[in-house]
């Protein structure tokens, strides 16, 4: 059968109840299906699928967010703001040690530490024009940090539930600790209401960093920054939870709006598997996955610890 037949049959079942609603599978199911069709197929839609899941996924947010109320969306923005904060300045800072423990190349791991420390693809995509980096290091860091972030997507629910942590604890956690926000959400999303509402907060907050890490990078290498891709879809996400929650609240236009939403993730998770190939995985190379690898453990242990002890709470 066709590759084409198979990509367009797989997006029809990531956008099915059986996934988005169903009680055993769930958007992790989308991306594991999206991983396997890039690892055994040549992608049909290569280009296509990578811009529109990044629209897809920004358009998902926003309609999560008729599904929100919008003080606990401040009450989480708030708190997450600080430790956000916190944990990008450790991310980066463990990040560069690792890279020259490691000998990866500077400019491939500060994109890393970037990628781990802010919000994946995105932030390397910000940062990399402003350090001059080559499309070699800037495939080598997408790929270590997109491997991996698949990887989180599908460990951490059953890790938290294992471990018995609360749908707040546990959506703090994912937002602390997954790198991108697709799976962020998809994690939140699998592991409970609550904990969807906390992580895609929580993680708006850390992704709104970009901006100052990306003119913070540019005043070190003494440039000017042009084009700044402001995330202005948080905003629209805020504006859906004010509807929700002072105009006509309850109404079955915002029900119907978090539901498609949901829809929209799951395909975008598929659409994002789909961008794990085997050459992909060949180009990362040994010592940048090393550092990925390492520095994620080292964030996930460090984030988990301080929200069990209390440290750190929504």
């Amino acid at each position: 059968m066709p590759a084409k037949i198979i990509f367009l049959l797989c997006v029809l079942f990531a956008a099915s109840p059986l996934v988005w609603a169903g009680s055993w599978a769930s958007p992790p199911v989308a991306l594991a299906l999206g991983v396997a069709f890039g690892l055994t197929f040549v992608h049909p839609f290569a280009g296509p699928a990578r811009s529109s899941s990044k629209l897809l996924l920004q358009l998902s947010v926003v309609g999560l967010g008729f599904g929100m109320n919008l003080q606990q969306v401040l009450k989480a923005g708030r708190s997450g703001f600080i430790y956000t904060l916190l944990g990008i300045t450790f991310a980066l800072a463990a990040g560069w040690t690792l890279g020259k423990l490691l000998k990866v190349r500077a400019n491939s791991s500060y994109l890393i530490s970037v990628g781990t420390a802010i919000c994946g693809g995105s932030a390397i995509a910000a940062v990399a024009p402003v350090i001059d980096a080559s499309d070699e290091e800037l495939s080598v860091s997408i790929g270590t940090v997109f491997i991996l972030n698949a990887v989180g997507l599908l460990v951490f629910p059953p890790l938290g539930h294992q471990m018995h942590l609360s749908e707040s604890q546990f959506g703090l956690w994912a937002a602390l600790a997954i790198h991108d926000t697709s799976s962020v959400v998809g994690a939140g999303a699998k592991f409970g209401a609550i904990a969807l509402a906390v992580a895609t907060t929580v993680k708006l907050a850390r992704a709104l960093w970009i901006v100052p890490v990306t003119l913070g990078t540019a005043a070190l290498q003494n440039k000017k920054v042009k084009n700044i891709q402001w995330p202005w879809f948080i905003l629209f996400f805020l504006l859906a939870a004010i509807m929700n929650t002072y105009l006509a609240p309850g109404n079955s236009a915002y029900t119907w709006a978090a539901r498609l939403a949901r829809i929209g993730l799951t395909i975008t998770l598929f659409l994002i598997g789909t961008g794990i190939s085997r050459n992909s995985i060949k180009q990362v190379g040994v010592r940048p996955l090393a550092q990925g690898i390492a520095l994620w453990f080292l964030v996930a242990i460090v984030s988990l610890i301080l929200i069990r002890t209390g440290l750190i709470a929504i």
